[in-house]
């Protein structure tokens, strides 16, 4: 395989969280903290102020005056800021559909969201409290991080593959795919990732591993700049196929040049895809964290309820293609969806599986380091308490 520079390894956790459209380091800002009641057995008091860099993107939501709490908790006063590393994808529906319909704003917080040129400046923000919540994947940096007891934890889910519906995926040529009938006839395709040492490897060495294959010293894997160049070269044949994430995987099928082949339920059934992390600053304000996590858990049912229940399907494919980075709402209609829990707990399998392949890289530092290190549920937990299980 091809190797690029160390920055290279950021650019696929950049890729990922944008999908599309454009990303920029924006300028600090200030912060607030603040406190108030929350249900028997939560956390204490907030204490820290959070800072963070503004991008002059608040979230209100068109409806958020009209629509009346569906919770137990009162809204901070004054409001808290909280500042979002993310791309408005629509696997950001969590934070997307609560912004628009009024749920962060009903429990007084004000979301402004963020962009990060790759995904170590957002670690790097988390751990200095100059972010409060990221929505990114896995790294070696963040567990890096969290192995020098920096205060960040991995909170909840923001994204996984639904079986027979996965959303980041191997998309095979078209033309090849017949030809590829068992992992092990992957042997000698020229297969492309957006990324090193990060979620696009790990999950491309997964599927080759089911064949007694790796990426490892791989010729044949191509590292190119962009999940649109993937969908270009499956087209002009310079590629077999490539991992790729929605809505690529849509537009390589729509223009017929790729082939969803077998379902990531085939090759990687516990993988983790996407996470919700929680930086110093908004760890240092439970309070905050807590209602913040009521908000998102209330905004994924919706999603849930559109894509799992086709309840109110039109109404979320109309605000996600009006808010996020897929402005066509027929796409986004067609798109295999994203896993979302609703009840918000990630897998922990896949997160130990994520690690470990980071320590058999040798790209962890420090002492062994557990999935049950890097989680934390007890915001998702006290979010139960006030919402119930989703089922």
């Amino acid at each position: 395989m091809t190797r690029v520079p160390r920055c290279a390894v950021w650019s696929l956790v950049a890729m990922l969280l944008l999908v599309a459209g454009g990303c920029g380091v924006r300028g600090p800002g200030g912060g607030s903290a603040a406190t108030g009641g929350l249900p028997a057995g939560g956390p204490g008091a907030a204490s820290a102020p959070s800072q963070g860099a503004s991008a002059g993107v608040t979230a209100g939501g068109a409806g958020a005056s009209a629509q009346a709490s569906h919770t137990s908790l009162p809204p901070l006063s004054p409001p808290a800021r909280v500042t979002v590393g993310m791309k408005a994808v629509p696997s950001d529906a969590g934070a997307l559909i609560g912004m628009e319909k009024g749920y962060y704003r009903e429990l007084g917080i004000e979301i402004e969201r963020l962009d990060f040129k790759t995904g170590q400046d957002m670690i790097n923000a988390l751990a200095t409290g100059h972010l409060d919540v990221g929505f990114t994947v896995t790294a070696a940096g963040l567990f890096n991080a969290m192995s020098r007891n920096v205060k960040m934890k991995i909170v909840a889910d923001k994204g996984y593959n639904i079986p027979g519906k996965g959303y980041y995926r191997l998309v095979l040529r078209k033309d090849v795919a017949s030809q590829v009938r068992d992992f092990k006839d992957l042997k000698g395709k020229r297969l492309a990732i957006v990324g090193v040492g990060s979620l696009d490897e790990i999950a491309l060495d997964r599927i080759l591993r089911k064949g007694g294959l790796t990426t490892r010293n791989n010729p044949d894997i191509k590292v190119l700049s962009s999940f649109p160049d993937i969908v270009v070269a499956l087209a002009n044949g310079s590629i077999d196929g490539g991992m790729l994430i929605e809505p690529f995987v849509q537009q390589a099928i729509q223009k017929g040049v790729g082939d969803p082949w077998k379902d990531p339920s085939e090759y990687e059934d516990n993988a983790q895809i996407a996470i919700i992390v929680y930086g110093t600053s908004m760890i240092e304000r439970p309070d905050v964290a807590n209602r913040f996590m009521v908000a998102y858990l209330r905004s994924l049912r919706d999603y849930n309820d559109a894509f799992m229940k086709n309840k109110n399907r039109k109404e979320i494919v109309d605000l996600l293609a009006r808010v996020s980075t897929v402005k066509d709402a027929a796409l986004m209609d067609s798109m295999l969806p994203a896993g979302l829990n609703p009840n918000g707990y990630v897998r922990m399998k896949g997160i130990q599986s994520d690690i470990d392949w980071y320590a058999e890289r040798g790209m962890l530092q420090g002492g062994p380091l557990k999935a049950e290190d890097v989680v934390d549920n007890r915001y998702v937990e006290e979010a139960l308490k006030v919402l119930g299980r989703y089922e």
